[in-house]
Order: C-alpha cells, then structure tokens, then sequence
C-alpha cells in the first residue's frame, strides 16, 4: 500500500515534466527521489538522539554516528529504485540496468553496513574490558590480540563476500562466474602460487590468534631493539620502538623465528645491573647501602623475593658486583637500573671513594743486586730528606743529590 502511494506520487509528479524530454524528466525524478530521502534521513538521524528517553543512551549515540552514511546511502537507494517504475523515459534494457545497478549497490551498502555494525560491538566490548579495574592486563591484550585479529579476517571474508554476490546481480559477470568454475582446476593452481605469500600470512594471523605468541603492547626484542607490539593487522605487524620508529613485519615473521617476548606470562621484569669496584669494598656494607637506596625507588615492585647484591665475577684489578631487583613492567625496568646506578655511585663516591676502581702499579728490579727505582730514572733529580718521619727505618743514608751548576 504504501509502495503503490509512493508511486503514484511519483507519477504524478512526472506528469509536471512532460515538457522536458522524457529520458531528462526520468533522470530529474530519479534525483528528486534521491533529494527527498537524504532530507528524511538527516532529519530522522538528527533528532533521534534528542529524543527524551534516548539522551543518555550512549550507544545509541554511537551506532546513529557510525551508521548514519550507510543509512543515508540506503534510504536514497531504495527511494529511487522504488522511483524507477514510474518512470517512463528510459528504454526497457536502460530500465533492466538501472534495477541490476541499484540491487548492486544495495547489496554493497548493506554489506558495509553490517561490518561498520560488527566493527562497532567488537569497539564497544574492548572498551568495557579495558575500564575495568580489576581486569588483568594479560587477560586485556589477548582479548585484544584475538578481536583485533579475527575482525580484520571476518572483515576482509565478508567484504570479498559481498563485492562478489553484488557483482553476480549482472547477467555478464554470472556468465564469467560460470566459466571460471567450469575451468576450477587451473584457476586454483594459478590463484594460490601466486597468493601464496598473503595466503601464508591470513593463515599465520588465525594461528596468531588462537596460539597468541604476541599480543597487543607485548614486549619484543627484535635486531637488537625494545619494541612494543602496535597493531596486529591481517597480514603484518606494526612494532613501536622506544625511539618512535615503526617496525612493519609479515605476521608469519612470528610463527618461523625465533624471538624474545618480555611480557608473555606476565608484564613484570627483573632489572639488573653490574657495579665494577675496587677489591677493598666492603660487600656487607654495600648490600646494606643499596637496599637502603632500593627502599627510595619509586619503580620497585616491592618484591623482596626478587632483589639481591652478589659478586659476580672478578679479574685482576676489580670486581663485579650483580644488583636485581623486580619492575612491574619493561619501562619500570630500565628506569629502575639507571636509578639504582646513579644512587650508588652517588653513594660511593661520597661515603666510600676507596671502593672506585683504580689502577695498581708495581715496581721491581730487574736483579737482586739492583734497586727497585734507580736515581738515573729520576728526571730532573730530587733532593730526599736524609731523615725524617718519609724516611724508612732500613733506608740507607746517601749523600745530598747534587745541585745544579755546583761541583
């Protein structure tokens, strides 16, 4: 009933163009068509928010605000293929492919319609997820890790999906379609050698998913970099370095290398950082020095299970000295070991500067008979006391270097 009032509306309004030639009079009733369902739809997506017991509905707000092309777009559509049966300008065949063009794009509308609708719940739920407050953060990111992933591959399906059942409306591309199904067998052996890379990679982002080896803001290290995990796309990975660069790597990159992944199990590190002193150093009062330094950290964990002060290795002039302590994360990490370092060397340098690596140098003769430091390497000769508190009880007394100039 409607429908039949709807074009007979239309009729009559195309009775007011029959001066105009008929094909122009058809197209201006196609427009028109068109005009008055995009003023509809503006004014319905305008004030449908504003109604009183949808104000603070906000999804409401944001499905209209996402949706709100796709609904335009289908509302003129349908207005003027509806339209186009009280048209009387066009010839039958331009009639068929007008209907033909706008099943088309109804069908293509409606399709991204549906994957704007499913991209904005996927948006919607990873958003409550993340505000909650009690929700751990690995829990969080392989969510994420796996809506991210497995929208992108959905998307991409049922976009191809509705591009190909769009384009079968038209009689020509049924006809390919048909042939190219009779001749499967070759057209599959091309198709996949030559998609053989973004084949790998769709198939490497489901077992990304399901497996997770990395997820969203995971730590990685790659060619020697920090590198935080950015965007997991259907086909590459985008990594963040600390510096602001980008890494773009093949998603299959993560299923046949080998690489470290700092927040697997858990986002918390242990920082650790070595200290090379002086063999005088008093380990005992060290350790108590640098637990007293650990207490004023503001990245430590509090984790008293995960600290420890230890020598770690030595050689001839110093020692290593190991210092752990736990971060709850990569960032906290690094700025809890250069906090540590510079309160200890502060620490040392103030209340033990005999602890600082230095340099030792022994000098002996080269015969029994000889002196360890012969006066001809002296240069210019000095004068030494004969006695005083410098001089040693087994010295022997030697008679005043001669001056210069003097006999």
């Amino acid at each position: 009933m409607i429908e039949n009032s709807y074009v007979r509306s239309i009729t009559r309004l195309g009775h007011l163009l029959d001066w105009l030639p008929s094909p122009l009079g058809s197209i201006l009733i196609l427009v028109f068509a068109a005009g008055i369902a995009l003023l509809s739809s503006r004014i319905i997506t305008d004030a449908l928010p504003r109604l009183p017991g949808l104000r603070r509905v906000q999804f409401i707000h944001a499905i209209i605000a996402r949706l709100r092309a796709p609904i335009r777009n289908g509302l003129m559509i349908i207005a003027a293929s509806a339209a186009l049966q009280a048209t009387v300008g066009f010839t039958d065949a331009t009639t068929s492919f007008l209907e033909q063009v706008f099943i088309c794009l109804f069908i293509l509308n409606l399709g991204f319609g549906i994957i704007r609708t499913f991209r904005l719940l996927t948006d919607q739920y990873l958003t409550r997820i993340s505000a909650r407050d009690h929700a751990d953060d690995i829990t969080v990111r392989s969510h994420q890790t796996q809506i991210r992933v497995l929208r992108r591959l959905i998307e991409i399906s049922f976009g191809v999906l509705t591009v190909a059942s769009s384009l079968m409306v038209f009689h020509s591309v049924q006809k390919f379609g048909v042939s190219l199904f009779a001749s499967a067998g070759a057209a599959s052996l091309i198709v996949g050698l030559s998609a053989r890379p973004a084949l790998t990679n769709l198939i490497a982002g489901i077992q990304i998913a399901v497996t997770q080896p990395i997820r969203m803001e995971d730590m990685l290290i790659l060619n020697g970099d920090w590198a935080w995990v950015e965007e997991i796309n259907a086909t590459y990975v985008v990594l963040r370095t600390w510096d602001r660069r980008r890494y773009i790597v093949p998603i299959s990159y993560f299923l046949e290398n080998p690489f470290q992944n700092w927040t697997h199990s858990s986002p918390s590190l242990i920082a650790s950082l070595f200290l090379w002193l002086d063999y005088q150093t008093p380990v005992d009062r060290l350790r108590e020095m640098y637990f007293e330094e650990l207490a004023k950290c503001p990245d430590w964990d509090q984790d008293k299970t995960s600290i420890g002060c230890q020598i770690a290795d030595s050689n001839a002039q110093v020692m290593s000295i190991r210092l752990i302590a736990g971060a709850p994360d990569a960032n906290s990490m690094w700025d809890l070991a250069c906090d540590i370092r510079e309160r200890m060397l502060r620490r040392l340098r103030l209340e033990m500067p005999e602890c600082l690596p230095r340099g030792r140098t022994a000098i002996v003769p080269g015969a029994p008979e000889q002196n360890a430091w012969p006066d001809a390497l002296v240069a210019p000769p000095v004068n030494r006391p004969q006695d005083g508190p410098y001089r040693g009880p087994d010295m022997p007394v030697s008679p005043p270097a001669a001056t210069p100039g003097r006999p």
